[in-house]
Protein backbone atom coordinates (compact mmCIF):
# COMPACT_ATOMS: atom_id res chain seq x y z
CA UNK A 1 0.00 0.00 0.00
CA UNK A 2 1.33 3.56 -0.84
CA UNK A 3 2.06 5.53 2.23
CA UNK A 4 0.25 8.65 2.39
CA UNK A 5 1.32 11.70 1.32
CA UNK A 6 2.68 14.32 3.38
CA UNK A 7 4.82 17.78 3.23
CA UNK A 8 7.71 16.02 4.20
CA UNK A 9 8.25 14.28 0.99
CA UNK A 10 9.49 15.65 -1.82
CA UNK A 11 7.68 14.62 -4.92
CA UNK A 12 9.85 14.43 -7.95
CA UNK A 13 9.80 16.39 -11.10
CA UNK A 14 6.72 14.91 -13.08
CA UNK A 15 4.81 13.28 -9.91
CA UNK A 16 1.92 15.78 -10.80
CA UNK A 17 1.38 13.81 -14.47
CA UNK A 18 1.01 10.31 -13.15
CA UNK A 19 -0.29 11.32 -9.53
CA UNK A 20 -4.38 11.48 -10.83
CA UNK A 21 -4.13 7.85 -11.98
CA UNK A 22 -2.58 6.51 -9.61
CA UNK A 23 -4.75 8.16 -7.00
CA UNK A 24 -7.34 6.03 -9.42
CA UNK A 25 -6.20 3.15 -8.48
CA UNK A 26 -5.46 3.62 -5.14
CA UNK A 27 -9.04 4.28 -4.78
CA UNK A 28 -9.75 1.06 -6.89
CA UNK A 29 -7.69 -0.75 -4.32
CA UNK A 30 -9.77 0.63 -1.27
CA UNK A 31 -12.75 -0.67 -2.95
CA UNK A 32 -11.46 -4.13 -3.75
CA UNK A 33 -10.13 -4.56 0.00
CA UNK A 34 -13.85 -3.38 1.42
CA UNK A 35 -15.47 -5.57 -0.84
CA UNK A 36 -17.92 -8.34 0.71
CA UNK A 37 -16.68 -12.35 0.65
CA UNK A 38 -19.98 -13.60 0.50
CA UNK A 39 -20.83 -16.41 -1.86
CA UNK A 40 -16.67 -16.34 -3.00
CA UNK A 41 -14.38 -19.18 -2.13
CA UNK A 42 -11.61 -18.36 0.21
CA UNK A 43 -8.90 -18.28 -2.83
CA UNK A 44 -11.30 -15.74 -4.60
CA UNK A 45 -11.54 -12.95 -2.55
CA UNK A 46 -8.29 -11.64 -3.25
CA UNK A 47 -8.30 -11.79 -6.80
CA UNK A 48 -9.42 -7.82 -6.99
CA UNK A 49 -6.68 -6.66 -5.18
CA UNK A 50 -4.33 -8.83 -7.40
CA UNK A 51 -5.46 -7.55 -10.37
CA UNK A 52 -5.20 -4.00 -9.08
CA UNK A 53 -1.97 -4.52 -7.77
CA UNK A 54 -1.17 -5.79 -11.37
CA UNK A 55 -2.46 -2.42 -13.16
CA UNK A 56 -0.90 -0.01 -10.90
CA UNK A 57 2.62 -1.85 -11.30
CA UNK A 58 2.18 -2.01 -14.83
CA UNK A 59 1.00 1.25 -15.44
CA UNK A 60 4.61 2.65 -13.78
CA UNK A 61 6.72 0.04 -16.24
CA UNK A 62 4.67 1.30 -19.17
CA UNK A 63 5.52 4.26 -18.24
CA UNK A 64 9.05 4.13 -17.60
CA UNK A 65 10.19 1.45 -20.26
CA UNK A 66 7.86 1.67 -22.91
CA UNK A 67 6.97 5.05 -23.09
CA UNK A 68 9.40 6.80 -21.64
CA UNK A 69 7.54 9.10 -20.56
CA UNK A 70 9.20 9.43 -16.38
CA UNK A 71 12.61 10.11 -15.38
CA UNK A 72 14.51 7.26 -13.60
CA UNK A 73 14.38 9.60 -10.37
CA UNK A 74 10.27 9.25 -10.85
CA UNK A 75 9.94 5.50 -11.27
CA UNK A 76 12.41 4.87 -8.56
CA UNK A 77 10.14 7.32 -6.12
CA UNK A 78 7.43 5.33 -7.27
CA UNK A 79 8.91 1.85 -6.29
CA UNK A 80 10.02 3.10 -2.70
CA UNK A 81 6.45 4.66 -1.62
CA UNK A 82 5.15 1.11 -2.83
CA UNK A 83 3.07 2.11 -6.36
CA UNK A 84 4.90 -0.70 -7.77
CA UNK A 85 6.29 -4.11 -7.22
CA UNK A 86 10.00 -3.85 -7.40
CA UNK A 87 10.04 -8.12 -7.83
CA UNK A 88 7.24 -8.00 -10.84
CA UNK A 89 8.62 -5.80 -12.89
CA UNK A 90 12.25 -7.36 -12.33
CA UNK A 91 10.40 -10.16 -13.87
CA UNK A 92 8.86 -8.74 -16.62
CA UNK A 93 12.17 -7.27 -18.01
CA UNK A 94 13.64 -11.15 -18.53
CA UNK A 95 12.19 -12.95 -21.40
CA UNK A 96 9.61 -15.60 -20.74
CA UNK A 97 8.04 -13.57 -18.17
CA UNK A 98 6.42 -10.10 -20.19
CA UNK A 99 3.34 -11.12 -19.00
CA UNK A 100 3.49 -12.45 -16.03
CA UNK A 101 0.54 -12.05 -13.78
CA UNK A 102 1.70 -12.38 -10.35
CA UNK A 103 4.92 -13.89 -8.58
CA UNK A 104 2.99 -16.73 -6.92
CA UNK A 105 2.22 -18.16 -10.30
CA UNK A 106 6.16 -18.97 -10.47
CA UNK A 107 6.74 -20.37 -7.04
CA UNK A 108 7.31 -24.29 -7.47
CA UNK A 109 6.52 -24.62 -3.83
CA UNK A 110 3.34 -23.40 -3.94
CA UNK A 111 2.41 -25.96 -6.57
CA UNK A 112 1.73 -29.56 -7.10
CA UNK A 113 4.44 -31.50 -7.85
CA UNK A 114 6.82 -28.58 -7.75
CA UNK A 115 6.20 -26.56 -11.27
CA UNK A 116 4.18 -23.42 -12.10
CA UNK A 117 0.73 -22.41 -12.21
CA UNK A 118 -1.83 -23.58 -15.18
CA UNK A 119 -2.04 -19.95 -16.31
CA UNK A 120 1.83 -20.23 -17.21
CA UNK A 121 0.91 -22.92 -20.10
CA UNK A 122 0.43 -21.91 -23.18
CA UNK A 123 -3.64 -22.08 -24.78
CA UNK A 124 -2.52 -23.80 -27.59
CA UNK A 125 -1.21 -26.52 -25.49
CA UNK A 126 -4.00 -26.51 -22.66
CA UNK A 127 -6.39 -29.35 -22.67
CA UNK A 128 -8.85 -27.45 -21.01
CA UNK A 129 -9.38 -24.25 -22.66
CA UNK A 130 -10.67 -22.23 -19.85
CA UNK A 131 -8.30 -22.41 -16.57
CA UNK A 132 -8.40 -19.65 -13.96
CA UNK A 133 -4.81 -19.70 -11.78
CA UNK A 134 -6.50 -20.46 -8.17
CA UNK A 135 -3.97 -17.69 -6.84
CA UNK A 136 -4.73 -14.64 -8.56
CA UNK A 137 -7.69 -15.68 -10.76
CA UNK A 138 -5.02 -15.05 -14.37
CA UNK A 139 -6.90 -16.78 -17.67
CA UNK A 140 -3.62 -16.92 -18.72
CA UNK A 141 -0.34 -15.23 -18.47
CA UNK A 142 2.31 -17.21 -20.51
CA UNK A 143 4.04 -15.41 -22.98
CA UNK A 144 3.29 -17.54 -26.20
CA UNK A 145 -0.01 -16.56 -26.11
Amino acid sequence: MPKIKTNRIKYPEGWELIEPTLRELDAKMREAEMDTHDGKRKCETLWPIFKVSHQRSRYVYDLYYRREEISKELYEFCLDQGYADRSLIAKWKKSGYERLCCLRCIQPRDHNYGTTCVCRVPKNLREEKVVECVHCGCQGCASGD
